[in-house]
């Protein structure tokens, strides 16, 4: 991954509505959510929500698909798949084993 790109999803993560936007739709899986429940979920008014989503869109870490009136949002796994491991490149020296809280998912971070 290049390095610009990976700074600019990684400052895209930066603003905590749109960390909060992207773990949402991470949760929600592959089908996603329309806008209207993650505006609900997160509080946010459209026009808000309307940018966060689009800066998510522009850097490649979320899509949209048209269904009808309605836009449902999904994360873009591959996306946050090459994030993390330009992120763990070469870690620890490549002898592995720094990553106890990402072995289980349903684990909250220490």
């Amino acid at each position: 991954m290049d390095t610009l790109i990976a700074a600019e999803r990684l400052a895209a993560l930066g603003h905590e509505s749109r960390l909060s936007i992207y773990r949402l739709l991470v949760e929600a899986g592959p089908e996603g959510l329309c806008v209207g429940p993650i505006g609900e979920a997160t509080g946010l008014a459209p026009a808000t929500l309307s940018f966060h989503l689009g800066h998510l869109s522009r850097v490649g870490l979320i899509q949209g698909q048209r269904e009808s009136r309605f836009i449902r949002y999904s994360a873009v796994f591959p996306a946050m798949d090459e994030l993390l491991a330009f992120l763990t490149q070469n870690c620890c020296q490549g002898e592995g084993g720094c990553f106890p809280n990402s072995l289980c998912a349903d684990k909250e971070p220490a």
